[in-house]
């Protein structure tokens, strides 16, 4: 069985990295979501036949390479996350890529996201093979330590070697209209990341309507957002298909008006094989193929992968494997 990837051509090449902009109170001022109308859209979504067989196995094998492989634990150990890395770097039997044609893709997942406790033992075992380290900071998952500690802590992930940094907006700054504290914060979290890639997370579920999710993405992106993310996986309502409209289109306005590509990752939640097929759907239907890459979409997700590989082992065999024979940590 020989397999095209969804997406396998594109690259960074010609993506430019978000330089940020001034606050434009006029633009966030005409910024209204219609929820209802959203709801239909995600609903269409989600309604439809999905992809099958040799196309659903190139599908899935694409949504593996745009995972943030993550573990966020209060028990997280070096050794899971030295087991997690070790998944990260062989991600799919050896076996079943053969028989998918797919031996010399270079399956391999966006990232391995971790506190930053973990980050330097993340690097090193993941030395190598060209898999980038995330480090949630900023105080995750609720933001409200000292700015001063913030900061500090996301120097310090990048100088322990994280490629990128997921940090958490103050949401009381998005429910009380604060646009100007919220954009200045922003700015000076982009600037301590230095070169490493600044994904945002909005916490989303919190922040009451859909008008403020995209007011919120508006923000970050002008203070040079790379990525916006919609949840920290602990709120109690995490991505959705609404959310994630409201901030691809966000996302798709920002471009038109600027030019630049910026990330979308939804997280939570996301944990079988459909859904992920669904959101990767999403995307290639409100933004085009080209976003279905490394550097403009990725999954938070933990448990995704065994799904995937429970899937991927049905197209080989005709039998779904134990969870167990795809054991992530």
């Amino acid at each position: 069985m020989s397999l095209k990837v969804v997406g396998e051509n594109s690259s960074q090449e010609n993506h430019k990295r978000n330089p940020g902009f001034a606050l434009d109170m006029d633009w966030l001022d005409n910024v209204v979501m219609n929820r209802s109308a959203l709801e239909r859209r995600a609903g269409s979504i989600g309604a439809r036949r999905t992809v099958k067989k040799q196309h659903q196995a190139a599908w899935l094998l694409k949504a593996i390479t745009l995972i943030d492989l993550t573990t966020l634990n209060s028990d997280d150990t070096d050794g899971r996350v030295r087991r997690l890395c070790a998944k990260a770097k062989n991600p799919v039997r050896a076996e079943i890529l053969t028989e998918l044609g797919a031996q010399d893709l270079d399956i391999k997942p966006g990232a391995v996201c971790v506190y930053h406790h973990f980050v330097s033992t993340a690097v090193e075992a993941l030395e190598g093979s060209n898999i980038p380290v995330a480090a949630v900071s900023t105080g995750f998952p609720h933001g409200l330590s000292p700015l001063e500690t913030r900061l500090l802590e996301i120097e310090a992930s990048v100088k322990a070697g994280a490629k990128e940094i997921d940090i958490v907006i103050e949401r009381g700054q998005v429910l009380s209209g604060d646009w100007q504290g919220l954009y200045e914060q922003m700015k000076a979290f982009r600037a301590a990341c230095g070169a490493a890639h600044m994904k945002t997370i909005l916490g989303t579920g919190e922040l009451a309507t859909q008008t403020n999710v995209a007011k919120a993405s508006l923000v970050c992106m002008l203070a040079g957002a790379d990525f916006i993310k919609t949840s920290t996986g602990k709120e109690k309502v995490n991505a959705n298909l609404q959310t994630s409209l409201s901030m691809l289109r966000m996302i798709r306005w920002f471009y038109e008006e600027t030019g630049i590509e910026i990330g979308y990752k939804p997280a939570g939640g996301i944990s079988t094989a459909k859904d992920a097929l669904t959101y990767m759907a999403l995307v290639k239907e409100e933004m085009g193929a080209n976003w279905l890459t490394a550097h403009l979409f990725r999954f938070g997700a933990s448990s995704l992968l065994t799904d995937i590989e429970r899937q991927l082992e049905h197209q080989v065999t005709g039998r779904y494997a134990a969870d167990y024979r795809q054991p992530l940590v």
